[in-house]
């Protein structure tokens, strides 16, 4: 108990030593000219060629933006798209909201030349002008809150006094923050000044462009804001500057006088100065910052101790809290993802059949379309579900966390008596099984789009299980669980499944199997053992199926009792490799297509070992001078009757239980299969 104590005085005493000479932190490779005229961000991937249908699409999206006759309804914001396909340009014009029409053209022209020369030949780029902001992707923006790339502009000046400058900064800028999200859906801006008493004046503003929802809006800002101890403690200024939103604040006014408002914040307690102050000695300054370092531990120190022995105390005294309480103490962590039951209800037009995407054994998926134009896909779990609660959890504070273009984001939740709702991004084109076991969409996937879906789920994947802030485990990768973008992109969908390691963590063991029959790994499928590798050899089935337009789960060699690993490694070992490929892949490149197939061998592999990384797999696909090694044969599985599989969104669970130590699943129903021993 002592030596917890003086670890944590120490702990004390770093932090407040941070705090008494806060460091400025890095712009996350945000570029600012010498006089902070504007700043600008150029994507460290996708370059398009001079002259392509990029690049005039591109010219001619942004200079709509300030010289077509525009009209006050537009607000100083503009988002449009303009070409299709791979030329298909989302760009978005923000300027500030007090700004005037011919103020908000003049800043455009000059923001998006500035945009064109610093960033020639991205196809992905963001521009900071002090009034106006420009942007654009290959990739859909709109409505969507992009946290990077961020910058910070702190002034060169600091505050006269920073204790009180804070005790009234934070405040006002939470005050317009909440203005900003909740007041007028066209600008989302709000504007207003405070005075430190005796001191100066703080004039500071709050602006979200207008495509996002107020809950997005508010965890913007919140995130600016929070942001400021790290990179601007003490300074009379600074900027925060992020693709959804911005705030500012300086000890002069920097806006239309029209658009300032007095806010009102309680004068602080801070202790009175002299009226005539003079400068301390060095030695005195070093001496009161001891003092005040001193005060502040001992003070902290004894707050501690108390607050330990009332939670000891407590501990003893009540009960063990019940798992309906860990869920809702967990879903209290993200409660700036909460939306409105109302919304949803009318988004959706009630839950209709018409808007009904799918049902699975959690419940049923439906589309919606909020009130600011976007569409969403709604998970409303289902009542009677005995997983709801635990899938409810374990997707809103896992998901949440996770920003990945290759995953599918979870835009919030909703919480309503017995109604639980998670709320996704709505994708287009539904999943990956609705074209590539179809007779019809089948005919949409060339070699050069698989590839793409391919590519797309390894970068997913390794982001799950290297890149992400925690290691995730997915557990239940398969076709119905990729999502595909109007682009044909690839997105990891359905995380109620999903594990969390720690990043040291190399293994987890489980003695509920949950999973799709034809995707599990046999370590896991036998005994509950679970890793990154369990992932991997999911996603070989997955690349096999791909190549070879057959379903695991349910394929069928002629009168032959086969499955699909397999009759892929047969034909491998006989070289009668064009047996294994689509026949509508015959004109493409067949090497690339057996170097995947070879790929996909070496991720089903038996032994746990013997299967790369995800790391290792990036390598193999972006180096053709890479070696690969020798697969060795897959596991046999079982054959089990999986044709009962039925058409949703993507957006589904299969749950299949198995006896401790064996290999054979016991009769389960679930939501789109009912497994049984053939």
């Amino acid at each position: 108990m002592g030596s917890s104590i003086w670890l944590l005085l120490f702990f004390i005493v770093h932090i407040t030593l941070h705090h008494l000479v806060a460091p400025t932190i890095a712009q996350n490779d945000v570029l600012c000219t010498s006089e902070a005229e504007f700043c600008w961000r150029c994507a460290d991937f996708g370059n398009y060629i001079n002259g392509s249908i990029f690049q005039q699409n591109l010219i001619s999206l942004l200079s709509s933006f300030s010289n077509t006759s525009q009209n006050q309804d537009n607000y100083g914001f503009q988002n449009s798209s303009l070409g299709q396909g791979s030329n298909k340009v989302n760009a978005i014009a923000l300027c500030r909201g007090d700004l005037g029409l011919e103020d908000c053209r003049s800043c455009l022209n000059y923001s998006t030349q500035s945009l064109m020369r610093n960033c020639s030949y991205k196809t992905e780029a963001i521009l900071w002008a002090e009034p106006c902001m420009v942007r654009y992707s290959q990739d859909l923006i709109f409505g969507i809150e992009d946290e990077d790339p961020v910058g910070y502009l702190p002034s060169p000046n600091n505050a006269s006094n920073e204790q009180a400058f804070r005790l009234v900064l934070n405040p006002l800028l939470e005050i317009l923050s909440d203005k900003a999200a909740s007041g007028d859906s066209r600008k989302k801006y709000a504007a207003g000044h405070a005075t430190v008493l005796g001191y100066e004046t703080i004039y500071a503003h709050a602006q979200c462009t207008p495509d996002i929802d107020k809950v997005n809006c508010s965890n913007c800002l919140k995130n600016c804001i929070s942001a400021l101890p790290a990179c601007c403690s003490g300074k009379s200024g600074a900027r925060v500057l992020k693709p959804s939103c911005n705030i500012r604040f300086e000890n002069n006014l920097f806006y239309m006088s029209t658009a300032d408002s007095q806010v009102n914040i309680p004068a602080p307690a801070t202790p009175a100065t002299p009226e005539t102050p003079s400068p301390p000695e060095r030695g005195k300054k070093s001496n009161t910052k001891i003092n005040i370092i001193i005060i502040i531990v001992v003070v902290i120190a004894f707050v501690t101790m108390l607050l330990g022995g009332i939670c000891i105390f407590l501990r003893v005294k009540q009960p063990r809290v019940k798992l309906d309480d860990d869920t809702l103490e967990e879903i209290s962590l993200v409660e700036s993802l909460q939306y409105d039951f109302e919304d949803i209800r009318s988004a959706t037009d009630d839950f209709s059949d018409e808007n009904k995407l799918g049902q699975g054994g959690f419940g049923v998926v439906y589309k919606g379309r909020l009130y600011n134009g976007r569409y969403i896909a709604v998970k409303r779990l289902s009542k009677s579900s005995e997983q709801g609660d635990r899938e409810f959890k374990n997707e809103v504070t896992l998901v949440a966390q996770l920003q990945h273009r290759n995953l599918v984001r979870l835009l919030g939740f909703c919480l309503k008596g017995e109604e639980r709702l998670l709320i996704y991004e709505y994708i287009p084109n539904t999943s990956l099984d609705h074209f590539i076991f179809d007779a019809t969409n089948h005919v949409i996937l060339d070699w050069e789009t698989r590839y793409k879906i391919i590519g797309g789920i390894v970068r997913g994947l390794l982001y799950l299980h290297e890149d992400s802030r925690l290691r995730i485990i997915h557990r239940d990768l398969k076709a119905s669980n990729i999502l595909l973008d109007e682009d044909m992109n690839p997105k990891i969908a359905d995380f109620g499944m999903a594990r969390l390691f720690v990043m040291d963590q190399t293994q987890g063991d489980t003695k509920t199997i949950v999973g799709t029959y034809g995707y599990m790994a046999p370590e896991y499928a036998s005994h509950g053992r679970f890793s990154v590798k369990s992932d991997v050899f999911s996603f070989g089935v997955l690349v096999l199926e791909i190549i070879t337009g057959k379903k695991s789960g349910s394929f069928h060699n002629g009168e032959n009792e086969d499955d699909l690993l397999s009759y892929v490694w047969r034909n491998w070992r006989d070289d009668t490799i064009p047996n294994i490929i689509d026949p509508l892949l015959t004109t493409s490149s067949r090497y690339d297509i057996i170097r995947c197939i070879h790929i996909g061998l070496l991720c089903v592999q038996e032994n746990v070992n013997d299967r790369p990384t995800m790391t290792s797999v990036v390598s193999m696909l972006n180096s053709h001078s890479l070696t690969l090694s020798t697969p060795s044969r897959p596991p046999y599985y079982w054959h089990y009757n999986t044709d009962s599989e039925t058409s949703g969104s993507g957006f589904r669970l299969t749950e299949t239980s198995y006896k401790s130590g064996s290999s054979v699943p016991r009769r389960v129903v679930s939501d789109i299969t009912e497994v049984y021993p053939r």
